[in-house]
């Protein structure tokens, strides 16, 4: 099968890469070049802009893709190219989309009215009805992530990949993914502690409780792989994630595990802690999403156990921590003098 992925030179990306390619196809990724990544031998790389595509239609066009992964689309914008790029010449377009499409992200960060919402959530549960969720945020001075943020919409991206009929969409709700070659760094913040001997790590009780789904790398990949190759996922919409969700303090308490932490998790008041230790979501609203669909339909198993993902994802992150940590973030004074104060 000849398969064109955009983007996937960074985090999940090289992992789809190699997957597809060990099982046979004809792989070909196309790149800004800006992110070095080692592919497998005989993937083809083509380097230009993804904004806008169409100033690569034609070379992309000569391709002949079957299946397009559209690892990347942010914007409405995005979506709409690569469906007019591609109509009548690929078979299908899967796109990688996001749960925070779902009415409970918006709940969680507070733009959406309405009291918490206990159910788990499928792939029919509500979307948010305020769309944008990410302007006016913060992101410094990167001008280009900037624009981006200020136009990012999965909810519009799967509009359109869904409503061509011309060509077939399919789309995977990515959860909080987590492992080697993580941007995010998702679970530095509490390994650092551990790893600096911390004999406490204070988490805040707004959030003690809460759940998200979470789903390691290489697992998110072969669920991507699965929907890209098998032709029942035409037309379908997944949720994709582990089959269980920690709260915040099983999860630290899981990473310590894995770390051989011996402290322990003391849970406070929001307004006992330092401010750099406060969470603004309402932690009353779960994120738990039910990928049960996408296992019946599919076949999906996860080929890597929670346990081994997150020592892999320790080990890495270990060996690559940020470049850069803002050391308001560890404040180990100001957290010793909360500790100091209980009884």
């Amino acid at each position: 099968m000849r398969i064109l992925i955009i983007g996937g030179t960074s985090f999940m990306g090289p992992v789809v890469v190699r997957l597809l390619h060990e099982q046979g196809h004809q792989v070909t990724v196309f790149h800004r070049g800006k992110t070095q990544a080692e592919l497998p031998t005989g993937v083809r790389e083509v380097i230009g802009n993804r904004r806008p595509l169409t100033a690569a239609t034609h070379e992309l066009q000569q391709i002949q893709p079957e299946i397009v992964l559209d690892m990347i689309p942010a914007t409405e914008q995005d979506a709409l190219e690569i469906m007019d790029t591609f109509r009548g010449k690929a078979q299908r377009i899967v796109a990688i989309s996001s749960q925070d499409v779902y009415q409970a992200f918006g709940r969680v960060n507070k733009q959406e009215a309405g009291p918490a919402d206990p159910r788990t959530i499928t792939e029919d549960s509500p979307l948010r009805e305020h769309l944008f969720p990410h302007r006016g945020l913060d992101v410094g001075d990167n001008e280009e992530m900037k624009s981006l943020q200020h136009d990012y919409e999965k909810i519009l991206v799967e509009r359109v990949i869904m409503g061509d009929a011309a060509l077939p969409g399919t789309i995977l709700r990515l959860p909080m993914v987590y492992g080697p070659r993580d941007l995010q760094h998702r679970l530095f913040v509490h390994l650092k502690r551990m790893d600096d001997k911390r004999p406490v790590i204070l988490l805040d009780e707004a959030i003690a409780q809460w759940r998200w789904t979470h789903g390691y790398v290489e697992n998110v990949a072969a669920a991507i792989a699965l929907a890209v190759t098998d032709e029942r996922a035409k037309g379908r919409i997944y949720n994709v994630g582990e089959p269980f969700a920690f709260t915040m303090t099983e999860w630290i308490a899981k990473i310590g595990a894995a770390a051989e932490w011996h402290g322990k998790i003391l849970v406070m008041a929001s307004e006992r802690l330092p401010e750099s230790l406060r969470e603004d979501i309402n932690g009353q609203q779960d994120i738990v999403v039910d990928s049960t669909r996408i296992r019946q339909e599919l076949g999906y198993k996860e080929p890597v156990d929670i346990d081994e993902a997150i020592q892999r994802t320790i080990a890495w992150e270990r060996a690559h921590p940020p470049a850069s940590i803002n050391p308001k973030e560890f404040n180990y004074e100001a957290e010793d003098t909360v500790i100091s104060k209980v009884p």
